[in-house]
């Protein structure tokens, strides 16, 4: 799939403020099963200094600084991104697939990260541990079925919905309330993933669902890591294993740090502040020369 998305941000303020540091998680991965052909980042007023720097998840992210006052602040991202279907797991994993829960001991320790307990003191929720326990009884240790029944078991107990301000909740409150965002759902799947030795993290994106919607939104979901076939998307409030509908902009093993948006400003006391966003998607089909080309050099269009 090749797509143009455009994301737009407009604050607006009741008096002049000062915009302190701001980080930016709006620029597509561009590599593993995705390529960012075009990258536009257009911000005003102008920042007096921007700069790239590569997030821990390897992730490019930018971050700005600013001088001067201001009563209005827009920011307005442009991508064209390539996506590819995955290659089926059970091919990549073959004889090989994981038997959980999975020893800690033998994966790389760059992946510690996405192992840790969400819980302030680091330990794992217990409601994402009684769900992790009964998805792997009915999986027979295997990896893929955990996953298959941990998707299932997530969407016969929380009913989706949308949620546009707070942070990710805890997997205790979801299956509580019984109903969560897709933030919430993707936390609780990964919750449970860390608590079988499964590497999980959370990840921020697109997802261009057919048919068109009235308007996009921002989505989230989990990442895997599985060892043979790497890290691997997995969507508990969609379908399960993403496709080619689906476009990372950031991931990490915390949800706040994927916010595509993050800064703050100072001003008057009482000053107040007001958002505006959109996402406007086209499904953009490839040139005919340029499908040849990149399959006559081994590589999907």
């Amino acid at each position: 799939m090749r797509a143009r998305v455009i994301h737009t941000f407009s604050y607006r303020y009741s008096a002049p403020v000062l915009l302190g540091p701001h980080r930016f998680c709006l620029k597509p991965r561009g590599h593993g099963f995705q390529r960012l052909l075009d990258f536009q980042l257009a911000i005003c007023p102008e920042p007096g200094r921007l700069y790239p720097l590569v997030a821990a998840s390897g992730d490019e992210i930018l971050r700005a600084r600013f001088s001067g006052a201001a009563d209005a602040f827009t920011v307005r991202a442009s991508s064209l991104v390539d996506t590819e279907t995955a290659p089926l797991l059970q091919a990549c994993l073959e004889d090989n697939e994981p038997l959980l829960p999975y020893p800690v001991g033998h994966l790389n320790g760059d992946l510690a990260g996405s192992l840790e307990g969400w819980l302030p003191n680091g330990q794992h929720d217990p409601a994402a541990v009684d769900v992790a326990q009964e998805a792997l009884m009915g999986s027979d240790q295997r990896a893929l079925m955990f996953l298959q029944q941990l998707v299932e078991m997530i969407q016969d107990r929380v009913k989706y919905t949308q949620r546009h301000v707070g942070p990710a909740w805890p997997a205790g409150r979801t299956l509580k309330e019984r109903v969560g965002s897709c933030r919430d759902l993707a936390m609780l799947m990964v919750e449970a993933c860390r608590c079988v030795g499964l590497p999980a993290r959370f990840v921020s994106g697109y997802h261009l669902v057919e048919p068109k919607p009235e308007r996009y939104d921002l989505h989230a979901w989990a990442e895997v890591y599985l060892p043979g076939a790497g890290w691997r998307g997995f969507d508990p409030s969609g379908m399960g294993v993403i496709d080619d509908r689906y476009i990372t902009l950031a991931t990490s093993s915390k949800p706040e740090l994927t916010a595509a948006i993050t800064g703050s400003f100072s001003g008057p006391a009482g000053v107040e502040s007001a958002l505006e966003w959109s996402i406007e998607a086209e499904i953009e089909e490839p040139a005919l020369t340029s499908s040849l080309h990149a399959t006559s050099a081994g590589v999907p269009s």
